[in-house]
């Protein structure tokens, strides 16, 4: 009798919910960084396309400069910086975000808010080209929880991405 309560009890706290939703890993490291148009000091909206998924990044105004940083500069998440996870229906390519007008397709199956974390950027001018600087955006301990208070894991973002402006 002592052996069934036991096992019933470790089946049923083995089934319990951690709070946790475990997906598969979703890999932004690897994927492109993506803007419209031409980069520059004013571009506040960064992405990064991962065939049906898209992680979106609104910077803080003024973050972006044409000046070598002496320290990283930080921006938290929520706060003057956004981060964004969101899940398409079909494939999506940088028209969705760059058009006048986004198309109707693909639908939005999920759009999750990252609650906590810093955007990092570190500017340096260029070597060889002192009219550019290289701008290198990182993500630090971002965490996105969907609407059901479920945190996901497994989604590698810390290296956002880089680019260059050119000074004015």
């Amino acid at each position: 009798m002592r052996k069934g309560i036991f096992i019933l009890l470790f089946l049923g706290l083995m089934g319990c919910s951690d709070g946790e939703l475990q997906i598969e890993t979703i890999d932004f490291d690897e994927v492109d960084l993506n803007f419209c148009g031409t980069a520059t000091t004013q571009t506040e909206l960064f992405f990064k396309l991962n065939e049906f998924d898209a992680l979106i990044l609104n910077l803080d105004n003024g973050l972006i400069r044409n000046e070598a940083s002496t320290d990283t500069l930080r921006s938290a998440i929520p706060g003057g910086s956004q981060v964004r996870y969101r899940l398409f229906d079909a494939t999506v390519s940088s028209a969705y975000f760059c058009d006048a007008v986004p198309p109707i397709t693909p639908g939005v199956v999920e759009e999750i808010p990252g609650q906590a974390g810093e955007v990092l950027i570190f500017t340096r001018r260029n070597e060889t080209d002192t009219t550019q600087f290289e701008h290198v955006i990182r993500l630090k301990n971002v965490s996105f929880v969907n609407e059901a208070g479920e945190r996901l894991t497994n989604i590698s973002v810390d290296d956002f991405g880089s680019f260059v402006t050119t000074e004015n």
